[in-house]
């Protein structure tokens, strides 16, 4: 492979396994990375690869973006800020990085008239806010708003129909479901795919973006307390502290290794079919969050430390997604094939030697200053 290949925030656990792949297949691979201190608290990561040609700026900067795109064929778009609860309180600078980043790379490759062999742009299932869901009596697949506290204190956690008060069942959700959230993040996510899309028809850049349900994996951060709950819980469990479980802890979510990702933006970036689409990338199957504390701690020699379930409700949490990848099947022959406990004994094995603070309570803390959970 003579690709030279740019990786927006490269330095990410996500984007770090990219390079991996870009370097081994022979590609040239350039990264640029601001290094926030809130993922990079000791700077450059350990595990990102010596011969990626890092740059060290934020996305927003045009100048940067234009050196960091000189003679590069494909561009991965990973950089952003993550965090559903601290984007509403946080609103500018989630929107300034997330949809102002992905316009700044946009202005660049647009005036740069150099053909551009891929655009992948890494996108959200927080979008869509609660998923589909199937009405047992007859089958109707339904959509309902995002619960508030009144919902949940008169019918429970579980969404109902509105009309008859019938508890409603996960159901798979395709990319054509409309996007109903309106978190900060799930907005500045939307503004990103539409972007994307719109100025890749227009000026003819092979676009493609990819909505991540919850990917996980070694490298993720265990000193974020903003980043997945997975990592969250293991930080937590290997501090001896007891896993905090918002609600009764049956709430789900689709989790996607980053093996897998890695693998479905690779077959993105050589198949010209999915020029133009957005496309699901998760496994289509929902694990409990309860689940995830007590088979992590079993795994960890741990399985005294049971979290703790609080019955307290964050603002603008959804209760279940779960991703229809029939159409990633369809247009890349992909299917999901990392298994589930050999990837978490991987994420376990590569924690006893990351850096990690336990940094839950004062995450916690902002959320109730802010008024996300009472």
């Amino acid at each position: 492979m003579s690709d030279r290949v740019l990786i927006t925030g490269g330095a990410g656990f996500i984007g770090s396994f990219l390079a991996d792949y870009y370097l081994a297949q022979g590609a040239a691979v350039r990264i640029l990375d601001n290094l926030d201190p809130q993922v990079h608290p000791q700077g450059r990561p350990e595990y990102l690869a010596a011969d990626v040609d890092l740059h060290i700026a934020d996305v927003r900067d045009k100048d940067a973006l234009r050196r960091a795109l000189e003679g590069v064929d494909v561009v991965i778009h990973a950089a952003a800020a993550v965090g559903v609860g601290q984007s509403m309180y946080r609103v500018q600078h989630y929107i300034d990085t997330n949809a102002g980043g992905t316009a700044a790379l946009l202005d660049v490759l647009i005036e740069r008239k150099q053909n551009l062999r891929k655009l992948i742009v890494f996108t959200s299932m927080t979008g869509y806010g609660e998923g589909f869901y199937r009405r047992p009596s007859d089958g109707t697949l339904l959509r309902v708003d995002v619960r508030t506290q009144e919902q949940i204190d008169r019918w429970g956690w579980e969404p109902v129909d509105p009309a008859t008060g019938e508890v409603l069942v996960a159901a798979p959700t395709p990319e054509r479901a409309a996007p109903m959230a309106k978190n900060v993040y799930a907005l500045s996510k939307r503004y990103q795919e539409e972007l994307a899309l719109s100025l890749g028809e227009f000026y003819g850049i092979p676009t493609t973006c990819l909505r991540l349900f919850n990917v996980y994996g070694p490298r993720q951060s265990l000193s974020n307390p903003y980043t997945g709950v997975l990592a969250i819980f293991l930080s937590r469990i290997m501090a001896g502290h007891a896993p905090m479980v918002y609600e009764d802890g049956q709430q789900t979510r689709d989790f996607v290794s980053v093996h897998d990702v890695v693998r479905a933006a690779a077959l993105a970036v050589e198949n010209p079919a999915s020029d133009g689409m957005v496309l699901n990338v998760g496994t289509g199957k929902g694990r409990t969050i309860a689940e995830i504390a007590s088979t992590l701690a079993r795994l960890l020699g741990r399985a005294e430390i049971a979290p703790t379930v609080s019955g307290q409700f964050r603002k603008g949490d959804i209760r279940h997604c779960l991703a229809d990848i029939s159409q990633l099947q369809t247009t890349l022959g992909f299917t999901p094939q990392t298994d589930w406990e050999a990837s978490l004994t991987e994420i376990i094995n590569w924690s006893a030697t990351a850096p990690q603070q336990d940094s839950f309570q004062q995450a916690d803390q902002e959320l109730r200053a802010h008024g996300i959970i009472k």
